[in-house]
């Protein structure tokens, strides 16, 4: 599928932006962080919901981002310990097109960056079989108590914040032409504020309508947005 041309002029010139949740992976972080910090606890079903939909009105715009964060973090009672079986079964989530295209992240890795409102803690692990490296990587970080329970997080990152990944996107100075690659309307909003170029929605785990209805492209796939970029 990949031709070997890769010293097409304008390609160097592609910065590609692609989120965490649901798009390099086919499932969001905290969720699955819910599921096992929650084990044992005879109300996990009903609180594991409750975070999904916390995430999906955040993702979506309908509550503010830091509310969601603060309303999803209190209810997930997760501790540091939970986080080595987070990163282990997240390794096994990534999403299949993904992991069939290792090639296309080695290739082009001097242009691929993550910005996720998920956390470096187990983002960073997860796409360094990628080789996207920390540096790569914009997202949130946990904060800890003494005993290691996660109470919070840092709230003077900007992807903590109202508009995170505008500001975020912003702030990395990248040049060249800024393709976003996500499944929520936060990565759209990239795109409608201008600082960056192109927005793909990316529907193969989940697909949201707010994002499939201003995308410039829609792709069920990391196989289509590689054709449409003649990768």
């Amino acid at each position: 599928m990949h031709s070997n041309s890769y010293e097409c002029s304008n390609m160097s010139n592609r910065k590609f932006v692609f989120d965490f949740d649901s798009t390099l992976t086919s499932v969001e972080g905290l969720d699955v962080l819910a599921e096992i910090s929650l084990e044992g606890n005879p109300k996990r079903a009903e609180i594991v919901k409750k975070i999904q939909e916390i995430t999906d009105l955040g993702i979506d715009g309908d509550i503010s981002f830091t509310d969601s964060l603060s309303r999803r973090i209190a209810l997930l009672q997760a501790n540091k310990s939970h986080l080595g079986e987070l990163i282990k079964l997240l390794k096994g989530k990534l999403s299949a097109s993904v992991a069939a295209n290792k090639s296309f992240f080695k290739d082009y890795k001097d242009q691929i960056y993550v910005i996720s409102c998920g956390f470096k803690e187990f983002i960073d692990p997860i796409v360094a079989d990628l080789n996207i490296t920390s540096d790569r990587v914009y997202a949130n970080t946990f904060k800890f108590d003494e005993n290691g329970t996660i109470v919070g997080f840092d709230e003077v990152n900007p992807l903590s914040q109202h508009n995170g990944k505008v500001n975020c996107l912003k702030g990395a100075n990248l040049d060249g032409e800024i393709q976003i690659i996500g499944d929520g309307y936060s990565d759209f909003v990239m795109r409608r504020e201008g600082v960056a170029q192109k927005f793909f929605a990316y529907t193969e785990n989940v697909s949201r309508k707010k994002a499939t209805d201003n995308a410039d492209h829609v792709v069920a796939s990391l196989d289509e947005f590689l054709t449409i970029n003649k990768l």
